[in-house]
């Protein structure tokens, strides 16, 4: 405690003190022999925002991508994509923020792409339903108004920024190629009086902030992001709605749910949807916290004995499908698993591990390889050995065929795809059990699929 007395700046134990939500009264009963602790404690504390005020989010979890040259100040415009809630989400929280300080009303903007990376019903009808409730959950609860467009967002959000008249865009990140080069469109299609920010709402530690470059493997991402974690998990503030309220016509933000669902559904009928896990944030908590079956509540002591063991899969945590569609918070999640670690010191441990640090090595991968789903995005030493057993002579060869259809001769793997075929998903330990069957997917693909795979780590 000495030591920190005269190591922490005033600004840091104002996070302390937002993050255990204490009060320097009650850390002077605690720790009654240090005046200068108490001292720097009771400035801190005087820095950070009373209970029910919002805060801005941390610097280092926003990119200015465009300084606008605006002088008169327009609406705020958040263009939501891979963080599809209204709870716990700093991207949102940014944006409330900056409309509070301008006195200008915020919108909320959806682009719903005709295809995704292949997304079918099964992708696409979960993403709608848990949306449709985000809506709900913004208007109501916020007095956020929720526009959803559809086709090309390259052309719908420059569109939209220019008809509203809007100053500040406020996106969420992804890694993906895709996203990336639409990104980097809109930026050049948007005016130059719109300023433009990305915020890093889906990582708990920031994604440029944890590391600039190419991390070999947990291991060597696992410090550089422990040593950020106090800094960044911390408590999110209460989001409050708006002061300026956007002026709009109710038929202007209706969205006819029902019908785009239908469609989708229809299109994209080849891969059914799934019955077993129900989409939207409530659904997301109450797999988390819930007071039936929740994860943290009733599952959390299986998790560090049961989790690699396909034939328990109640061992694992059910969360990958909400973590992956952005309707649950990575950071709420390891916020509320702190909370109990006392009771399974070890399950929450390894939770975090793959929850944290696994799940951030693979957005690493996708955003500073460039060829992430591909051969071409191997370690030297993985294509070299593939190279050097090309020829080598196979007891079986199959074509891709086989593969998808679970036609081969080993059973670790027809399992695992069976499973993804009728589930969904794949159990965490068969993604890696499977791995050994072709060499690549230990070196490109088990790392992307928290990432593009529709199974989120961890399982």
């Amino acid at each position: 405690l000495h030591f920190l007395a005269f190591s922490i700046p005033p600004a840091t134990l104002a996070r302390l003190a937002l993050r255990f939500r204490t009060t320097p009264a009650l850390f002077n009963s605690h720790f009654p022999f240090n005046r200068r602790f108490r001292a720097l404690f009771t400035m801190a504390s005087s820095l950070a925002p009373p209970p029910g005020q919002s805060a801005a989010v941390q610097p280092g979890r926003i990119r200015v991508l465009k300084e606008g040259s605006a002088k008169q100040m327009g609406p705020v415009v958040y263009w939501m994509f891979r963080d599809q809630r209204h709870r716990d989400n700093w991207a949102l929280i940014h944006a409330v923020d900056q409309a509070n300080k301008r006195n200008v009303p915020v919108a909320v903007a959806f682009n719903l792409f005709d295809q995704f990376l292949g997304a079918k019903a099964r992708q696409l009808g979960f993403m709608l339903k848990g949306l449709r409730q985000v809506q709900v959950d913004i208007e109501e609860k916020l007095q956020i108004p929720f526009f959803l467009f559809r086709g090309e967002a390259e052309e719908n959000v420059p569109k939209f920024l220019e008809e509203c008249g809007a100053s500040l865009l406020v996106t969420d990140f992804s890694p993906l190629r895709e996203i990336r080069k639409c990104k980097e469109e809109i930026l050049k299609r948007v005016s130059d009086s719109v300023t433009i920010h990305e915020v890093d709402a889906h990582n708990v530690v920031p994604l440029w902030v944890a590391s600039e470059k190419l991390e070999y493997s947990a291991r060597t991402i696992r410090t550089k992001i422990t040593k950020r974690l106090p800094e960044y998990l911390i408590d999110f503030p209460v989001l409050l709605p708006p002061k300026a309220k956007w002026v709009a016509a109710k038929d202007q933000t209706a969205v006819d749910w029902d019908n785009i669902i239908l469609e989708v559904l229809r299109k994209g009928a080849e891969v059914p949807e799934i019955e077993w896990c129900i989409p939207g944030e409530d659904a997301a908590m109450e797999v988390l916290m819930g007071s039936k079956d929740g994860f943290l509540t009733k599952r959390l002591k299986l998790y560090s004995s049961d989790r690699n063991n396909p034939l328990k899969p109640k061992g694992l945590s059910g969360l990958s499908p909400y973590l992956h569609f952005g309707q649950i918070s990575a950071q709420r999640c390891a916020l509320e698993a702190h909370k109990v670690k006392l009771r399974s010191p070890q399950s929450v441990d390894a939770f975090l591990e793959e929850l944290i640090v696994r799940r951030e090595l693979a957005d690493n991968y996708c955003y500073y390889q460039p060829h992430y789903d591909s051969l071409a995005g191997a370690w030297e030493w993985a294509r070299k050995t593939l190279q050097d057993h090309a020829t080598d002579k196979r007891e079986h060869v199959y074509s891709l065929e086989q593969l998808e259809k679970a036609k081969t001769s080993d059973p670790l793997w027809n399992a695992s795809q069976l499973e993804m075929v009728v589930y969904g998903k794949m159990h965490g330990f068969m993604r890696q059990a499977t791995s050994s069957f072709l060499s690549f997917f230990n070196t490109c693909c088990i790392d992307l699929l928290a990432t593009i795979g529709g199974s989120a780590v961890p399982s």
